[in-house]
């Protein structure tokens, strides 16, 4: 998992409340659970005019030009600016899969359903909440398309006129973050414990490892 310290992204505004998975990546791509490639189908059926299928070669379908992603301002953008309940509906981890694999590496809302911002923590996606009234004022100033600095250790949000914003991030997901451990990762660094546990193990039950 990519490590998230700092970021300074442009943001791409998707000015929807109560945004589900299978919006973020309909359920025909579900039969992979390769973690990578699903980028080109995230937001699949706003994005495109066409109904996507997976292994589909995204470079010729016909685009929806009224769709964000699809706006030149917006192009490359890292950071997504969205409205209430964003990840609600099924628990697919592929959701976060498209997100990171899109290219976003944080999200603001004032609210995220609850397994999908848990799962955005274990990919390396940093999801932010925000008040209403603070998410509404970000809307209003990127009107024009601009970027904002991410300070994960700091926990603030710079944007171009030089405010800064806090957030809040429980520690230890912040530190999970910031040195990009996921589960395994947070697991392999006890690796010695684990391998001197084991052994000892063999030696007071060898029955249990004569097929290992």
């Amino acid at each position: 998992m990519k490590a998230f310290t700092q970021l300074n992204a442009l943001v791409a505004p998707l000015d929807r409340a109560n945004v589900d998975t299978d919006a973020i990546i309909p359920k025909q791509f579900l039969k992979s659970i390769r973690r990578a490639g699903f980028g080109p189908y995230l937001f699949d059926e706003w994005r495109y005019l066409d109904r996507g299928e997976p292994e589909m070669d995204c470079s010729n379908r016909p685009l929806n030009p009224d769709f964000v992603l699809n706006q030149a301002q917006f192009q490359g953008a890292q950071i997504l600016l969205t409205r209430e309940n964003f990840g609600c509906g099924s628990s697919r981890e592929h959701a976060p899969w498209a997100l990171e694999d899109y290219g976003f590496r944080a999200i603001i809302a004032p609210s995220f359903a609850d397994i999908f911002f848990n799962n955005c923590f274990k990919n390396g996606v940093l999801p932010i909440v925000l008040s209403p009234e603070l998410v509404d004022s970000l809307f209003k100033e990127i009107e024009t398309g601009y970027q904002l600095q991410i300070d994960l250790e700091a926990q603030t949000i710079t944007t171009p006129s030089g405010r800064v914003i806090q957030f809040a991030v429980d520690e230890n997901r912040r530190f999970r973050l910031l040195n990009g451990l996921d589960d395994i990762g947070l697991s392999l660094q006890h690796a010695d414990k684990i391998k001197a546990y084991e052994t000892e193990r063999a030696k007071r039950a060898p029955w249990l490892f004569r097929n290992a």
